[in-house]
């Protein structure tokens, strides 16, 4: 039987209060060390391929459509080149569910490496905002120093420049955010036209970037702990076999100050040298050790802080590391169990229905009713016809020629007007006739079948 350690009432107070705000309920200021690492290079890498599909996003075509629109005003949805129309609510409410099962699934399974390696809140808060930070106040002494002496023409001179580029940045990443909403043609033509054309927008963009520079400057990891929703719910989510950042307490208990060349075991001492470098790294200010905390982001600076300690006095690795609760206590490496299995692949299956649904999506829907209040006519030379109305929605951004065959029997098609043409993006309509001779219809109610023809498709 396994058995897991039980935290004392000290030990668990921890959880009661967050760790960024002291006993008297004020603020208190994380000044996060530059983590280095082999785990911090990853992260980088892969904040760099995210950053740099955000802002080409918008000039990126497939076929002569962006990457992705989300044009709420007009009711114009791109995805990866494919225009989404509200017709296809059907796929975009697939899409939403699929995506709320994904979230659960993978927290319970991988804990929150979402929110420490893809999250837009941390990678702009900690590869743009707060690199730029370091770069002009300095290492976290320096800038805790800075924030405490009187104000002075250096002090001054620097928050100016750091809040002025805070801002700067702030409105360039709300400019990309709308051109994911109107186009970045649109967002050309509003930005090289005089600001006295476009007032409220220009207004509106101005306190939308504020908004994006106080979360950035102030709020910071607040959001993390207090407004993401998806933070609230780890809690909820997580169990004793969630892949997790997490402290091995088994080999690092107690915690005591390294000495060169002295007996741990002997001294009755456990592999954590009690340095802190996991504390000074992490960007929410959290001792990792107290456990799995609301405030952990997964980032993995404590990993890379631990493993060069570990590294540095000759001890074995590892101590703070991607494990599940279970595997820590029962002293084993992370095992796929057979619930892991089933979740990753409920997953998968869940990827590919949307991945199918988006492929099969018809280009071009059409619509054919009997025109309302008319009847059947008889004709004279012994055939009947009756009148109908079409109406065809184009996905596209081509206008398609379009052609009505009869399928089923003999009979003759004859449209009104101007030859069908379906428009692109857009609803076109149209109405013909379909004539039958008079031996087809045996009953009130005869079947037809029709064939709606771009050329050969």
């Amino acid at each position: 039987m396994v058995q897991y350690r039980k935290e004392t009432r000290e030990e668990a107070s921890f959880r009661d209060k967050l760790t960024t705000i002291d006993d008297k309920g004020k603020r208190v200021w994380v000044y996060a060390k530059k983590p280095r690492g082999r785990l911090t290079r990853f992260r980088i890498l892969v904040a760099i391929f995210l950053l740099a599909l955000f802002f080409t996003g918008p000039f990126l075509k497939i076929n002569g459509e962006p990457l992705l629109l989300l044009n709420f005003m007009e009711r114009k949805f791109v995805v990866l080149g494919v225009q989404f129309w509200p017709q296809d609510f059907h796929l975009f409410f697939l899409a939403m569910i699929s995506m709320m099962v994904f979230i659960i699934l993978f927290t319970v399974v991988y804990g929150r490496v979402f929110c420490g390696w893809a999250c837009p809140q941390t990678i702009f808060m900690e590869m743009i905002y707060r690199r730029i930070e370091w770069l002009i106040e300095g290492n976290p002494r320096q800038q805790k120093q800075l924030s405490q002496q009187p104000w002075s023409a250096v002090r001054i001179m620097k928050k100016i420049l750091k809040h002025g580029i805070f801002y700067l940045i702030a409105f360039v990443i709300c400019n990309f955010f709308l051109s994911y909403i109107i186009g970045i043609e649109q967002l050309k033509e509003i930005v090289t036209d005089a600001p006295r054309d476009h007032l409220a927008g220009l207004a509106g963009m101005i306190v939308f970037s504020g908004v994006f520079y106080f979360v950035f400057a102030f709020l910071r990891e607040q959001v993390c702990a207090m407004v993401c929703p998806y933070g609230r719910l780890q809690g909820v989510l997580l169990d004793r076999n969630s892949i997790v950042v997490a402290y091995d307490h088994k080999r690092g208990e107690p915690k005591g100050t390294y000495f060169k060349g002295e007996n741990r075991k002997a001294a009755e001492k456990g592999d954590c040298i009690n340095c802190t470098q996991c504390v000074q790294v992490c960007p929410t200010g959290i001792d990792i050790r107290n456990g799995t905390q609301l405030e952990c982001i997964h980032c993995t600076a404590c990993i890379d802080a631990c493993y060069s300690m570990m590294k540095a006095v000759n001890q074995p690795t590892g101590l703070i590391r991607y494990a599940s609760e279970r595997s820590i206590a029962e002293g084993s490496s992370v095992k796929f169990n057979m619930r892991a299995i089933a979740y990753s692949a409920v997953l998968a299956v869940l990827l590919g229905v949307i991945v199918y649904a988006m492929v099969a999506r018809k280009a071009v829907e059409v619509t054919v009713l009997r025109a309302p209040g008319t009847l059947y006519q008889e004709q004279p030379d012994n055939r009947i016809s009756n009148l109908y109305h079409i109406k065809l929605i184009n996905k596209t951004s081509t206008d398609l020629p379009v052609t009505l065959q009869l399928l089923s029997g003999s009979g003759e098609i004859k449209v009104i007007g101007d030859k069908l043409l379906a428009k692109a993006r857009a609803v076109s309509e149209g109405v013909f006739f379909i004539y039958l001779d008079r031996s087809q219809v045996p009953g009130d109610k005869t079947p037809v079948e029709l064939g709606i023809y771009s050329g050969d498709q």
